[in-house]
């Protein structure tokens, strides 16, 4: 039968034939994953209007719940019971959604149908029956486990209650709390408050304070409010400091016992001129003509924090540091990130470092991996170093015409202050920092043309005065000095990475927390060749990868300087796949490394620390890990890195705000940087400030919403906002509680 239907395509095959057929198929192979191409192929679907009909009856299929579409074009067989256990996602317009464990789409909760579960609960639901035409619904019927989640918002305190008024997307009421709940908290007051009760029957769920942040408005109160917001800590535990301090900073001759001395070898850091915490440096020394050794050195902070410890613990709870607007929330306590572990000058230090042979092409000739001591000559700011470099002719020619100071090529000339500050003058490692920036060069020139993708954006800033209000707004722009420091903890995390995952066929690699990125979503390239042909580029999205990504390097280049550019790099960006850890690696797609991790930053990210552990132990012949332990060690780490940058992002869209305050009714030329069912986002030409015009707002149409061509376009007049549109803005608000800016189109 097979035979005679691949004769014919299988031309003539009816829906219901081939759904029986498709059926009987998955159920012979319950768990597993199949694709769209495999399943063409096993039922001998050859022609085009048999694998048309065969995708139409995958989706008829999905819809009914019998299969579940896995990823694009991947299936499988999905559960046969209608109970089910996974995660409630509460929105506070009522369209509440269960994600299953097994994976799949989300299932519509209704509020009436909650149980009053909170956002992250952990909950089982039964299946309702389907309703022709409408989506597939769940009840809630009980809660497993409460998600340890707060709200944040401001007190309004009555004569015998008061209600908390949030800002949270997951509750549609204010919370009640009784007067005896307050913990202090006045009227105005920004707190933290848990969930203790929802009644049947109750709009608004009860809650106690946790927590008195303070008064609304106060820059501290307001950046502890975002941190509380996503979850994140503002304060350490008295059990870790107190940790922290009993740590015994001097090395003893023990602690030396099989360290290689690096004490005697030129070594330096280089780090933004704010930073406190120094956990890389870099030592450099020629062996002979054309071969120089460079040791990329690390804090060995898992010397101090040993595993299960009091601080190891709360290093995981956090799993980053995280870097708002005007602090940072490090991962470590203080005395661990900013002293004992930090690479400060003149000082002896412990460190784990990658030792690399390179010679004149920045070919690796030789390596090894070593714990070591090190003792830093010099603490140099990525401006210092771009000076030199740019004395010297031997920044690239963009650098020169970026934002920032340059200077007049003086060779020789030494840096200001540095005899003041009783510093070596920079003369003496102009030598190293030229090689270094020469052969990262090379580096980063053979990462492209490997098919690594080239994502430069610059990154906002503020100017902020002592009480914490922003004065004005620059642009952090990555140039040589930044690149050269780049390249080589790139190749150090490449490195150790491949030494344990690159291994012969008939070996098992043992077990190590990778940082993998995977290949672009095939419909979010497509979606961005159609948008850049708006502007007159071309994106080819077929080929091998690394033809993929040089055709979006060369895209990339050609919008530089366009005023499409951030647009198009934006696009480009939502059609990438988010990086995280794991331990099942599949290499990391925007760099083109097959094997990469993270190793270079112990003191802010919990992930090196492991791979410091794990090295270690397999160093001194230690058997491979648990892999199931650190893959959820990896997903925590995953989930903890975006929650940071969510916070990151609020407390710039604060400052934002704050910044615009005192200009409303000011007008300002800008940009259409989003386009919405509910409106336009805009962005300042000027400071880059993003605010939001309502669709209310734009009376002169009906306008509908076209997602695929990222415009808005009005019904009578046909008068089009387009995704990167020139447009005149006037500011009408500034709310700060509610972290947003609106405008008005100037006509």
């Amino acid at each position: 039968m097979a035979k005679d239907s691949k004769k014919n395509g299988r031309r003539h095959l009816r829906k219901a034939e081939l759904a029986d057929q498709v059926i009987a198929y998955f159920e012979r192979q319950p768990g597993r994953e199949i694709e769209a191409k495999t399943l063409f192929r096993e039922l001998g679907l050859n022609t085009h209007p048999a694998k048309m009909l065969c995708l139409d009856v995958m989706d008829m299929l999905a819809m009914d719940d019998y299969v579940v579409e896995v990823r694009p074009m991947r299936y499988r067989l999905a559960a046969a019971t209608q109970v089910m256990e996974g995660t409630f996602v509460r929105k506070n317009n009522g369209k509440n959604t269960f994600r299953p464990d097994s994976g799949g789409e989300p299932i519509l909760v209704a509020e009436r149908n909650s149980m009053h579960a909170m956002d992250g609960d952990r909950v089982r639901v039964q299946l309702l029956a389907r309703r022709r035409n409408h989506v597939r619904e769940a009840t809630v019927t009980d809660i497993l486990k409460r998600a340890d989640k707060t709200f944040v918002g401001r007190l309004d305190v009555r004569k015998d209650f008061a209600f908390l008024l949030t800002e949270d997307r997951t509750l549609a009421n204010d919370i009640f709390i009784p007067k005896n709940q307050l913990k202090g908290g006045k009227n105005g007051d920004k707190v933290v408050v848990r969930i203790v009760q929802w009644p049947d029957g109750s709009k608004n769920p009860i809650g106690k304070v946790v927590d008195v942040l303070g008064q609304s408005g106060d820059n501290n109160v307001e950046m502890h409010a975002i941190l509380a917001q996503f979850g994140l800590p503002y304060t350490y535990p008295k059990a870790v400091e107190e940790a922290a301090q009993r740590l015994d900073d001097t090395i003893s001759p023990a602690d030396l016992v099989g360290r290689e001395d690096y004490r005697g070898v030129q070594t330096f850091t280089i780090d933004p001129r704010d930073a406190k915490d120094f956990d890389d440096a870099l030592s450099f020394r020629q062996l002979k003509p054309g071969l120089w050794e460079v040791g990329v050195h690390i804090a060995d902070v898992s010397h101090y924090v040993t595993e299960g410890s009091v601080i190891d613990k709360e290093a995981l709870r956090r799993g980053t540091s995280v870097y708002l607007v005007d602090r940072t929330i490090p991962m470590l306590p203080e005395r661990l990130c900013n002293q004992i572990c930090s690479l400060r000058p003149d000082e002896d230090k412990l460190t784990y470092s990658v030792i690399f042979q390179l010679n004149q092409k920045a070919e690796v000739k030789k390596w090894h991996l070593a714990h070591t001591v090190i003792r830093s000559d010099r603490r140099f700011t990525y401006e210092e170093v771009q000076a030199l470099l740019e004395q010297r002719h031997e920044a690239s020619p963009e650098d020169y015409s970026a934002p920032g100071d340059h200077t007049t090529p003086l060779p020789g000339a030494e840096f200001e202050g540095d005899k003041a500050h009783g510093l070596r003058p920079v003369e003496d490692f102009a030598e190293a920092l030229v090689t270094l920036n020469r052969m990262a060069k090379q580096l980063r020139a053979r990462r492209y043309a490997a098919g690594a993708v080239d994502f430069e954006r610059e990154e906002m800033r503020f100017d902020i005065d002592k009480d914490g209000k922003p004065t004005g707004v620059y642009y952090k722009v990555s140039k040589d000095a930044n690149k050269l420091i780049e390249e080589f903890m790139l190749l150090a995390n490449r490195t150790v990475a491949e030494s344990i995952g690159r291994v012969p066929k008939d070996k098992k690699a043992k077990v190590l927390p990778y940082r993998i990125h995977d290949t672009p979503d095939p419909d979010k390239l497509m979606n961005l060749a159609q948008f850049v042909t708006k502007f007159g580029h071309k994106l080819k999205t077929t080929g091998t990868q690394t033809e993929i990504s040089r055709n979006l390097n060369h895209l990339l280049s050609e919008v530089q300087g366009r005023r499409e550019q951030k647009l198009v790099e934006t696009v480009t960006l939502r059609a990438m796949m988010k990086a995280r850890y794991s331990t099942h690696n599949i290499g990391h797609y925007g760099l083109a490394f097959r094997f990469y991790t993270h190793f270079t930053s112990p003191i802010r990210r919990y992930p090196d620390l492991m791979v410091h552990r794990l090295l270690t132990r397999y160093a001194e012949g230690g058997r491979s890990a648990n892999q199931e332990k650190f893959e959820a060690l990896c997903d925590q780490c995953s989930e903890m890195e975006q929650v940071a940058a969510q916070a990151e992002r609020t407390s710039i869209k604060y400052k934002q705000v704050e910044f615009m305050q005192d200009k409303l009714g000011q007008q300002f030329e800008g940009t259409i940087s989003g386009v919405t069912e509910y409106g336009l986002y805009v962005e300042i030409n000027e400071n880059h400030c993003e605010g939001f015009v309502p669709l209310r707002d734009l009376d002169d149409d009906y306008y509908e919403f076209d997602e695929r061509n990222y415009c808005l376009w009005g019904r009578r007049h046909h008068h089009r906002y387009n995704l990167g549109d020139p447009i005149n803005i006037q500011v009408e608000r500034a709310n700060l509680e509610k972290r947003q800016l609106d405008f008005a189109i100037v006509k």
